[in-house]
């Protein structure tokens, strides 16, 4: 089968390169379509709903809180998936959606369903709060000073030495340089 492939492309190689055209120029074509981005957003849409209440043990969260939440906002639509956490004083849902879904829309539908739950919740327990819109990609940039060995000795009497106490982050001062020259990237 192979060689009848290259015995093809011998005998017709205006047809071949007619076809190399033409799906150089699709290719082409298609690269000014995708949707190019430096670090993709794969995080689904998600909605988190954070509620304080500093007074109540995990289980109580739990039957007073989150449960209570979770029911108000079950028959929202093009719900994919509900998952909660009931801690000491915190309760955290986290609603995601289907990929289609506006996630201005789904937020809207979810504050909408958090009037009822308040009315559910036993008065000054606490008050159901939606979070701001975030990924999964909110922490991006990172970074470690690591000071040369010849300064490290200087650093290190300085910020521990007998009479001073802190950290080198609270001591010195980080010129972001680099932040400043990258777009979107707010000061």
């Amino acid at each position: 089968m192979l060689d009848s492939i290259i015995k093809f492309s011998i005998k017709n190689k205006i047809i071949i390169g007619l076809m190399t055209l033409l799906l150089i120029i699709w290719g082409g074509w298609s690269a000014t379509k995708l949707p190019i981005d430096a670090v993709p957003d794969i995080t689904n849409n998600q909605v988190q709903i954070f509620t304080s209440c500093p007074t109540l043990a995990g289980q109580e969260v739990e039957q007073l809180v989150t449960f209570p939440i979770e029911q108000s906002i079950a028959t929202v639509p093009k719900i994919e998936e509900i998952r909660s956490i009931s801690r000491f004083g915190l309760s955290v849902i986290t609603v995601v959606f289907d990929d289609d879904v506006d996630i201005y829309f789904a937020r809207q539908l979810i504050s909408e369903r958090l009037k009822e739950a308040v009315d559910q919740i036993p008065q000054g327990i606490g008050k159901p709060e939606l979070a701001p819109v975030s990924t999964g990609l909110g922490e991006v940039y990172q970074y470690i000073i690591h000071p040369k060995k010849a300064a490290k000795a200087s650093i290190t009497r300085r910020i521990y030495g007998p009479c001073r106490t802190g950290s080198l982050r609270a001591s010195f001062t980080v010129h972001p340089v680099l932040l400043r020259s990258i777009a979107l990237v707010v000061n």
